[in-house]
């Protein structure tokens, strides 16, 4: 009584296989995961709680398949990425903007279309000059505004000329750095706790992660 709202059992088993199975998805194919798991979520939690446990997730999943698949990971691309994702953080917390749920499940909705219309020629390609610094920037705006921009991110590999595994393996270590900014952006708002969420709750999502991620491997 007058304390947080608690989850529903059936509620926290839902969440359960739900992050098994999207860590198993993005292990095999490196995408698509995120945006199921994010849109689960959204069912049962406010915008701000639910993006620091998603963050939280999708930091574990990422950062065990970066792990696993660390030798193929293209480093100094991603140390450009950091470059850009840190700037726009820095715009985005000064403005400090929360989505609302609407807002959110558009984006989840729209992003994977809106990667398909872009013609061929404009597609951006994370291995050109000033690519992962654009990249950076452009994937933390999506993150931060519309949920997950994992089809986004894929359209800055295909044209790069690396192979599927160093895809995967690098575009994990991205994501793992996006999830760290987007727990750090919203974990730092005053109601990001605001539902009762038991403490092992997030440890015992984190290895469903490791589990669905390992499995994929």
């Amino acid at each position: 009584l007058g304390g947080l709202p608690r989850m529903t059992t059936a509620a926290l088993a839902i969440i359960a296989v739900t992050v098994l199975a999207t860590s198993f998805i993005s292990g095999i194919f490196g995408m698509a995961g995120g945006l199921i798991l994010l849109g689960v979520l959204l069912l049962f939690m406010e915008v701000v709680p639910a993006m620091v446990l998603f963050g939280t997730i999708q930091m574990g999943a990422n950062g065990w398949r970066a792990i696993l698949w660390r030798h193929l990971v293209k480093w100094p691309l991603v140390g450009r990425y950091v470059v850009g994702a840190t700037a726009a953080f820095i715009g985005m917390r000064y403005v400090a903007f929360i989505p609302d749920k609407a807002l959110l499940y558009l984006g989840l909705g729209i992003l994977p279309f809106a990667a398909e219309l872009l013609p061929p020629r404009y597609a951006p390609d994370i291995s050109r000059p000033g690519g992962p610094y654009f990249c950076g920037a452009v994937i933390m705006l999506i993150q931060l505004l519309a949920g997950a921009a994992g089809h986004i991110l894929d359209m800055f590999f295909q044209k790069s000329g690396l192979d599927r595994k160093a895809i995967v393996g690098t575009k994990a270590i991205t994501q793992s750095i996006a999830h760290i900014f987007r727990i750090a952006y919203f974990g730092s708002i005053a109601h990001a706790f605001e539902i009762e969420l038991p403490a092992w709750g997030y440890g015992a999502a984190i290895a469903l992660a490791f589990t669905g991620t390992s499995l994929a491997g």
